[in-house]
């Protein structure tokens, strides 16, 4: 939504506007934040950080951290056949 109202401001492609930090007014109403826009899809891959190419779908994914995958494997090592397969996380 907050993309399109950028795009009527003549950008020539969507991949080239970057926006973030939009905080709302209590009540509603009014949103306020900031957004870059980029002459094309190289500089903006060069110059924004990588967490927020991430976001758009340009960065790598950030992978699952070392003690989920190890307390996973563990979990595992205590089911038979299918049923590690099956195996969801628990909430806590």
């Amino acid at each position: 939504f907050k993309v399109n109202k950028l795009l009527n401001h003549k950008v020539p492609d969507e991949n080239q506007v970057s926006i973030f930090g939009f905080k709302t007014k209590f009540g509603g109403g009014k949103t306020t934040g900031f957004g870059l826009i980029y002459d094309d899809l190289a500089s903006l891959k060069r110059y924004e950080p990588n967490y927020r190419k991430t976001r758009m779908g340009f960065g790598k994914p950030q992978l699952p951290a070392r003690k989920s995958v190890k307390e996973r494997r563990n979990r595992n090592k205590k089911l038979r056949g299918k049923a590690k397969g099956k195996q969801v996380a628990k909430k806590k």
